[in-house]
């Protein structure tokens, strides 16, 4: 949409440096990932799925030395056996697996350590890690009586601000991912409010003046399992420990993707290969080839 196009839309869109914008007008909008996750883990669970909620605290693994056709000594991996140390209790329970599919969220680089993953040499394939780290982000929403309205889609903003409507009463939701320079302690989920008022409500005000008057009511955090070599998710196998398989680093587009991630790890374990959609720029393999497949829009 051009500006005018835009303009015309939605009136009470400040269309100041904006060349174009982008509007779906069907198969998009945004849904409550709670009940989709309830809903999926239900789903599995009448399909015979057991859940057990515990830590992982150990992987039991054998181990098969080879060297590679430039001469540099590899050691394959195959995870026997899981140690998992139950919710309220000191104690583990060993459970014997064929895969293990790594899909710990923001914790996902600490398994891959405990597995052994980027314990090796440096600049090798063996001590290559697995970069996902939790990164903390706030949501805040906010009441605003002569905001845009029902008719409000998902906005995205080129400062990185973004918003949608919550609701039917002039409530709406969202936030802004912080710079490098201002990432805060993922250490506790408490949620900064400065940040709000200083680095959010700046940019919403800028694009939507009505949100000059509005009211924070409530706030929370949570993480973005958050891949900082490029922000891109994580799928597909492990080269050398051979029977774990990644679903991780998806930087806060995880739900989103899920659902396809979920079918493509299922078709490389069960088939070999990438079926349906290829899936191979996301493999592991590329924080050792230096292959970065850029996510450039994170919100």
């Amino acid at each position: 949409m051009s500006p005018e196009q835009l303009r015309k839309k939605f009136p009470w869109i400040n269309t100041e440096g904006v060349a174009l914008a982008s509007y779906g007008l069907e198969n998009e909008g945004w849904f409550d990932p709670w009940c989709l996750l309830q809903g999926l883990r239900r789903k599995v669970q009448s399909m015979g799925v057991l859940f057990c909620h515990g830590e992982v605290t150990r992987f039991v693994s054998s181990s098969n030395h080879m060297e590679t056709a430039s001469g540099e000594k590899v050691t394959l991996k195959r995870i026997h056996e899981v140690h998992v140390k139950v919710d309220h209790s000191q104690e583990y329970q060993p459970v014997e697996c064929a895969v293990v599919v790594n899909a710990a969220g923001a914790w996902s680089g600490r398994i891959a350590e405990l597995a052994g993953i980027g314990k090796g040499p440096p600049g090798t394939l063996q001590g290559t890690k697995l970069p996902v780290e939790p990164r903390k982000r706030y949501v805040y929403l906010w009441h605003c009586p002569q905001g845009p309205g029902l008719e409000a889609p998902l906005v995205a903003d080129p400062s990185g601000a973004y918003f949608r409507r919550e609701g039917l009463g002039n409530n709406y939701l969202g936030g802004c991912s912080p710079s490098e320079e201002e990432e805060p302690d993922p250490g506790n989920l408490e949620v900064d409010h400065d940040f709000f008022q200083e680095k959010v409500w700046p940019h919403l005000a800028r694009r939507v003046p009505a949100f000059e008057a509005l009211k924070v009511r409530r706030a929370w955090a949570g993480y973005y399992d958050y891949n900082t070599f490029d922000q891109n998710g994580v799928v597909g196998p492990h080269p050398l420990v051979v029977n774990m398989y990644f679903a991780t680093g998806f930087s806060g587009h995880g739900l989103q993707q899920a659902p396809a991630v979920g079918r493509a790890v299922a078709e490389v374990m069960l088939e070999g290969r990438f079926q349906t959609i290829n899936l191979s720029p996301f493999l592991f393999s590329r924080f050792y080839l230096g292959e970065k497949a850029q996510e450039r829009y994170i919100i």
